[in-house]
């Protein structure tokens, strides 16, 4: 039962409880009045109900979540012969559109970290020496999300590097044509993962289906960042010819703690250390698909088109 958690769901007059994976894929859940347990997972049905009768006692039943039969229809009268129709066409991956060249003016391999943040800065920012004095003087300077928003992702992006030893890309600091960046981009043996960064220092952080909490206030992490994993997902399969499995993730820095609602498991929710557990995940891409993906993700002209 290791790496299997117990969560407790509260709401619309509903009490359950959810076993989620370390990722936070819901494997069970129960209803605590009932005492109904639904396994959604079947690799891990023995582990999870012996999870929920340590919280429900015995009886229990115990279920398997399986798609509702459909209704029977009704017959239809016969119709008249008619001549055979031509074969149906198989659907097959797109053809790729095709890029120019890659220069290095175009080339996204070499941005660092908080790219786009630091060319902002470059141009619109403080100097160096203002933000020092500044700080200096214990005096705002204006820039400070800025700041922190580029702290958080140099620490995740140090952190993703780390990966390519097994087999994985790493892309920082993409510009999208639709407006905005994303933060960064992970390629490799078990898929694409489009990183949204957030620092909020010492804070406690709730995240749900659509929105997340940092210390009581609401923001749309969640929600963005599913909305940036469906672009990038066209982009790809625009460019690459086929649509590789693309998961949001959102990734904390300097937070105190970070809880999850149990039916949230589209998005992927990790403190920054706790990204290097993606790097042993496989199976998603092979090694010619990976350079496929990133030979597209890497060309500026990819995203700026879109």
């Amino acid at each position: 039962m290791e790496g299997l958690t117990v969560n407790p769901w509260k709401r619309h007059g509903k009490d359950r409880l959810y076993v989620n994976l370390p990722d936070g894929t819901p494997v069970a859940w129960a209803d605590r009045d009932s005492k109904v347990i639904t396994v959604k997972v079947t690799e891990h049905r023995h582990e999870a109900v012996a999870l929920l009768r340590q919280h429900l006692g015995d009886p229990v039943t115990v279920r398997t979540d399986r798609p509702a039969p459909s209704p029977p229809r009704r017959p239809r009268p016969a119709k008249p012969p008619q001549q055979p129709s031509p074969p149906a066409k198989v659907r097959r991956d797109r053809r790729p559109l095709p890029l120019p060249d890659l220069t290095v003016a175009d080339d996204l391999a070499k941005n660092p970290p908080g790219a786009v943040i630091l060319s902002d800065m470059a141009v619109r920012g403080p100097s160096v020496v203002s933000r020092a004095w500044s700080k200096l003087l214990n005096r705002p300077s204006g820039w400070e999300t800025w700041l922190d928003g580029l702290e958080g992702e140099k620490r995740v992006g140090r952190e993703l590097e780390r990966l390519t030893v097994h087999g994985w890309r790493v892309l920082h600091g993409i510009p999208k044509g639709n407006g905005g960046d994303i933060d960064h981009l992970l390629i490799g043996p078990g898929g694409v993962f489009v990183f949204n960064t957030k620092r909020h220092p010492g804070a406690s952080v709730w995240v749900g289906d659509e929105v997340a909490k940092v210390n009581g206030s609401p923001h749309p992490y969640p929600a963005a960042s599913k909305a940036e994993a469906a672009y990038v997902r066209g982009v790809l399969e625009r460019y690459a010819g086929f649509a590789p499995d693309v998961v949001p993730v959102l990734a904390f820095v300097d937070v105190a703690s970070v809880v999850r609602a149990p039916t949230q498991h589209t998005v992927r929710v990790y403190q920054e250390r706790e990204v290097s557990a993606l790097g042993p995940t496989s199976g998603r891409l092979s090694p010619d698909q990976v350079e496929q993906v990133y030979a597209v993700a890497r060309h500026k002209r990819a995203w700026l088109r879109s």
